[in-house]
């Protein structure tokens, strides 16, 4: 394949997606098993009908535990095609960098209402390029667990007051949250984009070991009249009982103990506004050899303050969020203690809930060589309300630790601009 983006695959791709899709689309209705579970269109739960912006009823939908609703069919799934140009790409990585329309990753969702009160969602995908032979360079691909969340959930409501409060048991510290400032739902979302380059990020932000879909969480949480949520989790290692959780994941992470994760969010609804500020912290202490269960262990302590604006009024929405998040490390086996800081800015506009535009900003500093800083905007267009198309270009003022891949001695390393990256994606669900 050239390495410029090649036009005439999408021009043949593009089309033959949309059609098939939306052959199964049905305006009545959104996509995928909530939609036809609550019977209610995708800007119902979704700003814009964006996934996976939330609006006050999609909160909700979730804190009341996916059970609003009549049950319906539990299955969903959705695919992302993508093609991904760096300025400077690495040949020996192929297609996931020269601009070449790839099919990325898919996932079989088994979603919706158990009972009045049990409610949730599973989520299993398939990475089509998940690990490269050094040798040859094929890529290979891989299923595994992804994102879960299983609810149990009640509500309290009279003229006093409403109280909704819940059981959560999921695998991912964030995965669980209902705003769009939390990492796991609001930055770099789209399977396969460029996220926030090289730079080192906390655990809450996808860093440190990596316990998204490696560990087993057990939390309680309460929110009280739309103003006050608090939630209370506990992170252990997913195996045993609940290895069913990160199967297919190469291993869990192994934590010692019980660890804690505590969140708690102010919020306020007036007319076609809403907002929120929240403080978020984990403790967390992953053996220092995470595939072992003894020996020492790190030490780390994150604390996340964020805030959420939304303005959703027909026919325009508006998102904006920030994101700051502060973390410790003490090393088990000795090494200087470290801090790691991330801070996330994104801004979203949709116009008749099919054309929208978004800018993200990221600066990731820390003490440990590899930081990263930048900008991202996209511009994405959703033609069907289980179909939508965007473009994206990530404009790096800093991301150190990239190596030059046309360098033989693998030791020069690539200025910050060389890591710009144009991204197309095709996300289709059903």
């Amino acid at each position: 394949m050239s390495s410029k983006l090649n036009i005439k695959y999408w021009l043949l791709l593009v089309p033959t997606l949309l059609m098939a899709l939306m052959g199964f689309s049905n305006p009545a209705s959104a996509v995928p098993s909530f939609a036809r579970q609550t019977g209610q269109n995708c800007v119902a739960c979704h700003a814009g009908g964006q996934f996976p912006e939330l609006t006050p009823y999609g909160r909700l939908f979730k804190l009341t535990g996916y059970t609003i609703g009549q049950r319906a069919l539990p299955l969903a799934a959705m695919a992302v095609l993508t093609a991904n140009k760096v300025k400077v790409n690495d040949p020996t990585l192929g297609k996931t960098q020269d601009g070449s329309p790839i099919f990325n990753t898919a996932s079989l969702f088994i979603a919706g209402k158990i009972t009045d009160k049990v409610g949730g969602f599973v989520q299993i995908t398939y990475n089509n390029y998940d690990s490269q032979d050094a040798e040859t360079g094929n890529w290979s691909g891989h299923t595994g667990s992804d994102n879960l969340d299983l609810r149990y959930a009640d509500r309290l409501i009279n003229a006093n007051q409403d109280l909704i409060y819940g059981l959560t048991l999921h695998n991912n510290p964030g995965v669980q949250d209902v705003w769009n400032s939390t990492p796991a739902w609001g930055y770099g979302v789209v399977p396969g984009s460029t996220g926030a380059g090289n730079g080192a990020t906390p655990i809450l932000d996808g860093g440190g070991p990596g316990l998204g879909q490696q560990v087993a969480g057990i939390g309680a949480y309460a929110y009280w009249n739309k103003m006050v949520y608090a939630e209370l989790t506990g992170y252990r290692t997913g195996d045993g009982v609940f290895s069913f959780m990160t199967q297919g994941n190469g291993g869990q992470v192994n934590i010692q103990g019980t660890n804690p994760y505590a969140r708690l969010a102010l919020t306020h609804e007036w007319g076609p506004h809403n907002v929120m500020v929240g403080l978020s912290y984990l403790d967390v202490r992953p053996y220092s050899d995470t595939t072992s269960h003894s020996g020492p262990t790190d030490h780390y302590r994150d604390n996340g303050i964020d805030f959420q604006y939304q303005y959703l009024l027909d026919p325009y929405t508006v998102t904006a969020t920030v994101t700051r998040i502060h973390e410790n490390i003490d090393y088990g086996l000795g090494a200087p203690s470290a801090t790691v800081n991330s801070l996330r800015a994104k801004t979203s506009f949709i116009y008749q809930a099919k054309y929208g535009a978004t800018l993200s900003y990221f600066n990731l500093t820390n003490t440990l060589g590899a930081e990263s800083k930048g900008w991202t905007p996209e511009v994405f267009w959703t033609p069907v309300q289980n179909v939508r198309l965007g473009m994206q270009y990530t404009m790096f003022n800093k991301n150190e630790g990239v190596i030059d891949p046309r360098d033989p001695t693998g030791t020069l390393a690539l200025k910050a601009s060389d890591s710009n990256t144009l991204f197309f994606y095709v996300w289709g669900a059903y």
